[in-house]
């Protein structure tokens, strides 16, 4: 990965082709006297959190194995979105990510060229590979079982990896519990309200006041996640997925660790299979999903976590999208398929939250 001494750029206009050569001979990816010689930038995506663009690179001399393309991801152009990932620390923590946990983690993503981010500003960006050919997940319309199970494959070699180890409690980045919680916990019933206003109309019901259960609870929840713990991406759904990457030499990439954190991995399991799954197929396929997300962590070597705590975890998480859905869409700007999928995801999430009887379980 590339470190240079530069501060990284704070927009695309800044991302010259000289900036870009310097960046990709740090990274070993460029020959000596070869240079990027010009930089075609597009939008790609559907983020609301950040800006992703693909470069498409021209160069002037050989260029060996250099990327014909990559994927920049950089700040929100959104003042306010800008304001709520920097006081959430959204970019600080994808940017460690890329810097501290993937290069000793299982799980595919895209491999990052250059991460780098200025903590005063907030100002970051991300060279990450372009994996095109694929096919982006859509939190819309859902998958199908097969997808699904891809997906808790790589759940398991994510959480696997990283599983009780106490030395990540360290990385003040990603062990933000006692501080990012009670923050959140005094913040839901204002997003709640805000929440209502906006989505009221096409929400059920019980699905509403299923939230103000939920919010009424959120101090207890966030307290009572027992350890283990791993490394939790806590946005783990469809939209941060990309199947049949590199031409289907990829099964699965998983995307977007602005969320990560350290906390039970199940939640993970239970966050997906809520939203990912059309209801039918979710209620007659989730005992086996969750059962082979369960034998892939002990095939890598989990041990001490047995069955009927990972079912009994994975019915207590099933509220962890309704509140995702109720924090996030107060905290970034509004769009028209974004309206579409926080109602999609309270409705799937509610629904499963009130089969698996969750309130009990933190009540």
């Amino acid at each position: 990965m590339a470190i240079l001494h530069a501060p990284p750029p704070c927009g695309t206009g800044e991302l010259t082709p000289e900036w870009l050569t310097r960046a990709l001979r740090s990274a070993g990816r460029l020959p000596a006297g070869t240079r990027v010689a010009r930089a075609t930038i597009e939008p790609v995506g559907t983020g609301q959190v950040a800006e992703s663009k693909r470069v498409a690179l021209q160069y002037e001399g050989p260029s060996g194995d250099a990327p014909a393309t990559l994927v920049g991801k950089f700040p929100a152009e959104d003042p306010d979105t800008r304001r709520s990932a920097n006081r959430l620390q959204v970019y600080v923590r994808e940017v460690r990510f890329y810097q501290q946990i993937a290069p000793r983690s299982e799980v595919r993503t895209a491999e990052a060229l250059y991460a780098q981010i200025e903590l005063d500003s907030g100002d970051f960006v991300l060279l990450l590979e372009d994996l095109h050919p694929a096919v982006q997940g859509d939190q819309l319309a859902g998958c199908s079982v097969d997808q699904a199970a891809i997906a808790l494959e790589q759940a398991a070699a994510l959480h696997a990896s990283h599983w009780g180890d106490r030395s990540l409690e360290r990385l003040d980045w990603l062990h933000q519990r006692a501080t990012l919680y009670p923050r959140v916990t005094r913040n839901l019933p204002r997003l709640l309200e805000v929440f209502r206003e906006r989505y009221g109309d096409s929400l059920a019901r019980e699905h509403l006041d299923l939230g103000e259960q939920i919010v009424q609870r959120a101090g207890r929840y966030f307290q009572e996640q027992p350890r283990p713990w791993t490394v939790q991406h806590g946005d783990y759904r469809l939209d941060n997925m990309l199947f049949d990457a590199h031409d289907g030499r990829v099964p699965l990439a998983v995307l977007d660790w602005q969320t990560i954190i350290l906390g039970p991995g199940v939640l993970d399991v239970s966050y997906f299979l809520g939203a990912g799954l059309a209801a039918a197929e979710r209620r007659a396929h989730q005992v086996d999903l969750v059962r082979g997300y369960h034998a892939g962590l002990c095939a890598r070597g989990v041990q001490g976590y047995d069955w009927e705590r990972c079912w009994e975890d994975y019915r207590r998480y099933s509220v962890a999208g309704y509140l995702m859905a109720v924090g996030a869409s107060g905290s970034v700007a509004r769009t028209p398929r974004g309206d579409a999928m926080f109602i999609a995801m309270a409705s799937r999430h509610a629904e499963h939250a009130v089969e698996m009887d969750a309130l009990a379980l933190i009540a």
